[in-house]
């Protein structure tokens, strides 16, 4: 099993960090948590096709965490010239309607789509790339999850639960990924609650949002305590949960400064006993304590 971060920023552009995705591959299953801003491009650079992408499972519609959506399955269904399985995608109502709206005749990518199912030119393309025509509508198998829905396959299982992120307006949950080789819990964007510690418990690794120095700027107000992370709350979610390696992920400019990330981690450590990485992009996680290279 492969844990990669490919995206490990907030909505600020950034050509350091991206906007929020993380990749599982697992046997023969390249799985996607998220995908917003430059996630996609990230994606290639860790030297994945589209074509290989198998299940997307959304945190929440935050276009920082789904805006690259249209592209991986335009370009999944494209290039896979109807010889893939199609893309297997979950996530929180609306996300039907959101696909809809997207890759429907009516849809914003319609007359792109129409011209690709039918203009001789494309059709060339897609025999060209081992098609068989008629050329079929792309038509992702997608699911909407509720809290506590389960998803299995493959030797592999995602749960589902509900965390405090921008209700009522959005649905907004967490994951957390089992399989023999390793645990992965994954927050979203969420505020610091018992749901979480839960569907932490034991977890090999905790992927959890860090978006500001913790007692500092708008990080202080009651709207972020009931909307987001610090670093002191993922110190404590990861300690209370026993989760044994901590990834601080959605990290803001605040925190991106010489020597403040050395100064975070070292306060953490004070709440929280296990392993801290610092994420960064196309950082590759291990399931397991890490190991210092060999000294040449």
């Amino acid at each position: 099993m492969k844990i990669r971060l490919l995206g490990t920023g907030t909505p600020k552009p950034s050509l350091q960090r991206m906007g929020s995705g993380y990749l599982i591959q697992i046997g023969g299953d390249v799985i996607l948590f998220d995908h917003g801003p430059g996630a996609y491009h990230r994606m290639l650079e860790a030297e994945i096709q589209p074509t290989q992408v198998s299940h997307v499972f959304f945190t929440h519609l935050h276009y920082d965490h789904c805006v690259d959506y249209p592209r991986l399955l335009l370009t999944h269904w494209d290039h896979g010239a109807g010889n893939i399985p199609e893309l297997k995608v979950y996530g929180p109502p609306p996300l039907k309607k959101m696909t809809e709206l997207l890759f429907s005749r009516e849809g914003a990518f319609g007359p792109d789509l129409i011209a690709r199912t039918e203009n001789p030119a494309s059709l060339e393309t897609y025999e060209a790339r081992g098609g068989v025509l008629p050329r079929r509508w792309p038509e992702p198998e997608v699911a909407e999850l509720r809290s506590g829905s389960v998803v299995e396959e493959n030797d592999w299982r995602v749960t589902t639960t509900s965390v405090p992120h921008f209700q009522p307006q959005l649905v907004c949950y967490a994951y957390r990924f089992d399989a023999a080789a390793g645990s992965v819990a994954y927050s979203g964007d969420a505020a610091p609650c018992k749901a979480m510690v839960k569907l932490a418990t034991d977890c090999d690794v905790l992927i959890h949002m860090c978006h500001a120095i913790s007692g500092t700027g708008y990080a202080t107000t009651e709207t972020f305590a009931k909307a987001g992370s610090g670093h002191l709350d993922a110190a404590r979610i990861a300690e209370e949960s026993g989760a044994k390696c901590l990834v601080l992920s959605h990290i803001s400019r605040q925190m991106d400064v010489p020597g403040i990330p050395e100064r975070i981690v070292k306060e953490i450590s004070h709440i929280y006993s296990g392993d801290i990485i610092w994420g960064e992009d196309l950082m590759e996680i291990p399931v397991g304590p890490p190991t210092p290279e060999r000294l040449d």
